[in-house]
């Protein structure tokens, strides 16, 4: 099921406190990482599609001890909508997915599709400026959708969908960006929308979330 947009201005409205809660766990040895990054490891943030911070098995510390697991080094999460950075020194992103895919079953009880995009990706994407300077507000919603696959659109950029309040700025890669314009009436539903565009192997997250990651990512 997609994320709904409450759900997603819900995430980011209390997930600063979580995070805070997780960094004074992590601190405190709670589920501290003993695998060091060495010398010509590269970042990664994994995006995990349909994660309720509810689920006692999708909680921060549970998606990262499954990581370490996996022996990754560096694991972090940001917020509480699945996004686990780590490091390693693989560069075959599409056999990580499937190494991270393969796992969660068996690790963490629950499968869930898995986007992997590196640290360079990310901070290309928030370089692009792809909103203009528009800012993430209560009239405006900032959002990028990312893709498991790399189609090629059936449209023209920017497109606005007949009879929706949102617009489909651009496809940078296999990342979509997109405003939605919350002063309308009208009920969004971008997600609906991009399923039935994209196919269901996506996960999107607030532009703000972006920042985030790559906030951490960028951390020594």
């Amino acid at each position: 099921m997609a994320p709904t947009l409450d759900r997603l201005a819900e995430e980011d409205r209390g997930d600063a406190l979580n995070q805070r809660r997780d960094d004074r766990r992590a601190n405190a040895g709670v589920r501290r990482s003993t695998k060091i990054a060495s010398v010509g490891m590269k970042s990664y943030v994994a995006l995990l599609r349909g994660i309720a911070p509810t689920n006692p098995k999708m909680r921060n510390d549970r998606l990262r001890g499954g990581f370490e697991d996996l022996v990754f080094c560096n694991v972090r999460t940001v917020i509480s909508s699945g996004n686990v950075l780590f490091e390693t020194d693989s560069s075959a992103v599409r056999a990580l997915e499937t190494k991270v895919e393969e796992a969660l079953p068996e690790r963490l009880g629950f499968t869930s599709t898995t986007i992997i995009r590196s640290r360079t990706e990310i901070q290309a994407l928030v370089d692009r400026d792809p909103f203009g300077g528009v800012d993430h507000s209560r009239e405006t919603n900032l959002n990028v959708t990312f893709l498991k696959r790399r189609p090629r659109p059936t449209f023209t950029f920017p497109h606005q969908p007949q009879d929706r309040d949102y617009t489909i700025l651009g496809m940078y890669g296999g990342d979509v960006c997109s405003v939605i314009d919350l002063t309308s009436a009208k009920t969004p539903d971008l997600m609906r929308w991009m399923e039935k565009e994209f196919g269901k192997k996506v996960t999107t997250r607030t532009f703000d979330t972006v920042e985030r990651i790559l906030r951490r990512l960028n951390e020594a």
